[in-house]
């Protein structure tokens, strides 16, 4: 964004901000004209240009304060007339008062009645203007995840811009701060808009593949993040099955890729929709554990660690999952009702985990990351007993963030005793040649730099595999041109 547009941006928060000096009306038109902008470019705005309304503020007591006015204002007339038929018991004596005193009490009084209409009249105002203002948001919330609902044929004004949907994030945003002073009878709306969204065109009767095709992983993670987050402040009033969530969930773990989708959604995800929740399923449970575990061996160091740290909590709050950590083939003496473990089995419940075994610990036990490494050994040190419960209080989100890429440079530690015979001697050419009798076998390796290298070699490997086909290819090419020309000498000589 220009600095024109933060200028812009950065006056409409002042103004929302301050909205006591102004009373309210400012702010009304400001969001309304806003409202009007997105429309009128098809939510294909800045994302900043929707931000702005997260500094927007909402009495959510304006009614109690309404009532409470009422009340005072009844109360005081109700002391009025009593004070009226005292003032006609009054003695004699007391009738002798000056007309002065008796103007300036009746002054008082109507000044108090003033005062008490005025501020009734500033709060039914006040609540009018904060309603507009709360509709007109929310009218544009709800036509981003309509936007993003559209066919990618649709979704764009320009082939360019079709299937982009910047406003969606903030959108999300935004539904999570004000989701209580949402109405009830449109909550059931906004559930299946993030379902549908969650889902990104992969419905099983195939009719709208190409509905929101273009949502990349983590935006159709924060939809399922947005649901659970809306489900649990509105706990009262809402019913929900979230199990649509769960299956999202269960696929996007598979989907995810280290350095093309966020991290840090990701690990919120888990934490939310995992740590954070109620008891789970036994089966659905064991799958996330055996996929969670699975995830771990192709991610990340930091997407590793938030995996293995919410697939240790499941462990230790579903005691029977622990059975998954035998080495007897089933997955132990639990095997549920599905007798076979179904990797590539979209629904958590129908995929059978608890026919499996963690394997994969075994090999995560040997990561070059220490962190990762020593957490899988403790995992597989746990017990089946049920006395072995103690929750950690390390959050995904706390393990991606001490363990994110960006900020980790770590250290392989290189063993003398345990290379080989080449090794050997470079490593006693190292040391004859070094200043000190003692030299640090600790090298400081860049990630970074090893992904480019490892890229690097699988590009050259994918450039050899494509000559070769190329060479296979125009060999057959050259055999038929050749096979051609035998052809046309055979009939040349044929019709002489």
């Amino acid at each position: 964004m220009t600095y024109r547009g933060k200028l812009c941006c950065a006056t409409v928060k002042s103004l929302f901000t301050n909205e006591g000096k102004h009373g309210g009306e400012a702010t009304v038109e400001a969001v309304q004209m806003i409202a009007d902008l997105v429309k009128t470019h098809d939510c294909q705005l800045h994302p900043d240009s929707i931000e702005v309304f997260m500094s927007l503020t909402f009495d959510e007591d304006l009614g109690k304060h309404e009532s409470q006015d009422a009340n005072n204002k009844f109360k005081s007339k109700n002391a009025k007339r009593k004070n009226l038929k005292e003032q006609k018991e009054l003695a004699a004596n007391e009738r002798k008062r000056t007309r002065k005193e008796m103007m300036s009490k009746t002054r008082e009084e109507v000044t108090a009645e003033l005062k008490a209409a005025s501020l009734a009249t500033d709060v039914t105002g006040r609540r009018r203007m904060q309603t507009d203002v709360l509709s007109a948001v929310f009218e544009t919330y709800f036509r981003v995840l309509k936007h993003a609902l559209k066919p990618r044929s649709e979704a764009g004004s320009s082939p360019e811009l079709a299937g982009s949907h910047p406003l969606l994030t903030p959108c999300l945003h935004g539904i999570v701060k004000f989701c209580q002073l949402i109405d009830l009878d449109f909550m059931s709306d906004l559930m299946n808009y993030l379902r549908k969204l969650a889902r990104s065109g992969n419905d099983s009767d195939g009719s709208s593949k190409d509905v929101s095709a273009c949502l990349t992983v983590s935006e159709r993670l924060q939809c399922c993040i947005v649901a659970f987050r809306v489900m649990r402040n509105n706990l009262d009033a809402l019913n929900v099955d979230l199990q649509d969530f769960f299956i999202q969930l269960y696929n996007l773990i598979i989907e995810y890729r280290p350095g093309r989708d966020n991290g840090e959604i990701l690990a919120e995800a888990l934490k939310i929709m995992l740590c954070d929740d109620r008891q789970h399923d036994m089966q659905r449970a064991a799958a996330f554990i055996k996929r969670l575990a699975t995830f771990s061996l192709y991610s990340g160091s930091a997407e590793a660690m938030a995996a293995l740290v919410t697939l240790k909590h499941l462990l230790q709050k579903n005691v029977k999952c622990r059975n998954l950590l035998e080495n007897d083939a089933g997955g132990g003496s639990v095997s549920g009702a599905i007798a076979k473990y179904l990797p590539y089995a979209t629904d958590p419940n129908l995929s059978g985990a608890l026919a499996s075994v963690l394997w994969e610990l075994n090999l995560l036990s040997k990561h070059y990351h220490s962190a990762v490494s020593t957490l899988a050994s403790n995992i597989s040190m746990l017990s089946t007993s049920d006395n072995q419960i103690h929750l950690s209080n390390k959050s995904p989100q706390q393990a991606f963030k001490e363990l994110s890429l960006e900020q980790e440079s770590f250290s392989v530690k290189v063993d003398p005793k345990n290379s080989n015979a080449k090794r050997k001697k470079g490593n006693a050419s190292l040391k004859n040649n070094s200043m000190g009798p003692d030299l640090d076998l600790t090298v400081q390796v860049d990630e970074n730099v090893v992904k480019k290298k490892l890229s690097e070699h699988y590009s050259l490997l994918h450039d050899i595999a494509e000559n070769e086909r190329l060479r296979r290819e125009l060999t057959e090419t050259t055999l038929s041109l050749n096979l051609y020309e035998q052809y046309k000498k055979q009939k040349k000589r044929r019709t002489k």
